[in-house]
């Protein structure tokens, strides 16, 4: 029995898909934006937002932020290295395991990462508000609604 060939996309598809990814952009390029204006690159941001908001601790080892980061472990140390420069994060040796390296937000990068993650979050809202028919969750359902049984 031969599978069926996958739904073609439709024009309406098409249409949702690049209002999407346009929309993505924006948010995007604000973030980059909103960044270098507060002195710091959009990945050095990303650190910070995932030592904030990493589950269920106020601290990652670098492997942990790799992951998060989808980044490579050297990429990472060299980051972390930059951010600890700027006085955003400290890194300690683990508590359980010496040879590990827990990395926390400073207070610098608390108060940053803050005020960033607020911009951003109003910056998402915006975009929400502005974006007429189109969310996440109608994307989501066309591409359900688009694939095989």
């Amino acid at each position: 029995m031969n599978p069926s060939p996958p739904t073609p996309l439709s024009k309406d598809d098409f249409e949702r898909l690049a209002d999407f990814r346009y929309r993505l952009r924006l948010f995007l390029r604000f973030s980059e934006e909103l960044a270098q204006s507060n002195g710091i690159t959009p990945l050095q941001y990303q650190l910070l937002l995932q030592l904030r908001g990493y589950p269920g601790r106020d601290w990652a080892t670098v492997a942990e932020l790799a992951q998060r980061l989808q980044s490579h472990h050297h990429s990472v140390v060299g980051l972390v290295s930059r951010c600890e420069a700027q006085q955003l994060i400290v890194r300690k040796p683990g508590r359980e395991d010496r040879r590990c390296v827990e990395i926390s937000l400073a207070p610098k990068g608390e108060e940053l990462v803050q005020q960033l993650a607020r911009a951003h979050r109003d910056e998402l809202l915006a975009l929400r508000q502005s974006s007429g028919s189109l969310s996440l969750d109608l994307l989501l359902q066309a591409a359900q609604s688009l694939a095989p049984d």
